[in-house]
């Protein structure tokens, strides 16, 4: 019985010798292969990519803005098979640094007229020169369409005088103290397309001295100020 069991055992163990070492082989060289092609892709494109995703996060984690929802309408586009029904929105982004911008968009869906308008509003984004980080450098005075707006400088603590999407504009840009008023129509978009256009005719001290080749304290001190109140007011302004 032992010589029988010797006899199958030899022939099935020296039956596939070489094929069996081959298949290990090749079973080991396509696991080492695997790993290798495994080890590359996640040092490689993808973990650059998860990288790049990161740090757009982190950028865009980093600055932090503001955004308020000036005014939301209901609107209808007439069709051969009756009428779509869908929304407008009109969305107003700032970081509170002295940039600001508006959008609108429609969609079909409020959250998606939402974030379109939000999107559109980070595109068209200005920077307004700010007096101590709180108001305006002068008075100023915008128009689109029917709508008219005066905005005022003003004193710390006077707060933010304003109404409706005027103030939503002033919040969003970093202002504290203001006066503004409006003439002329209480359409939404045409006010904040007025206020955009008086704040753009906004100038700084700085900017002037610049253009015109001077220096800041020699500007301030044409108002009878001395030059040592006009150096300490040129050194108090901020961009």
């Amino acid at each position: 019985m032992a010589d029988e069991n010797n006899t199958i055992e030899q022939p099935v163990a020296a039956e596939h010798p070489q094929g069996g070492e081959a298949r290990d082989g090749r079973e080991g060289g396509r696991g080492r292969s695997g790993r290798g092609r495994g080890e590359r892709g996640e040092r490689g494109g993808r973990g650059r990519r998860d990288d790049r995703r990161g740090r757009r996060e982190d950028e865009e984690q980093g600055e932090e803005l503001i955004e308020k929802l000036v005014h939301i309408n209901r609107v209808s586009k007439t069709v051969k098979g009756g009428k779509r029904f869908g929304f407008a929105a009109l969305v107003v982004v700032g970081d509170g640094k002295g940039r600001v911008g508006f959008g609108h968009a429609k969609a079909r869906e409020v959250p998606e007229a939402i974030t379109k308008a939000t999107a559109s509003a980070k595109k068209k984004m200005i920077r307004v020169a700010l007096k101590e980080g709180r108001t305006l450098h002068h008075d100023g005075k915008g128009h689109f369409g029917a709508g008219r707006v005066n905005v005022r400088t003003a004193p710390a603590g006077t707060g933010i005088i304003a109404g409706g999407p005027m103030r939503a504009v002033f919040e969003s840009l970093g202002v504290h103290d203001v006066v503004t008023k409006s003439v002329g129509t209480s359409n939404p978009y045409n006010m904040i397309r007025a206020t955009f256009d008086a704040l753009s005719d906004q100038s700084s001290p700085k900017s002037v001295a610049q253009r015109r080749g001077k220096k800041v304290a020699d500007l301030l001190g044409r108002g009878g100020a001395s030059e040592a109140e006009a150096e300490a007011a040129a050194e108090a302004i901020v961009e």
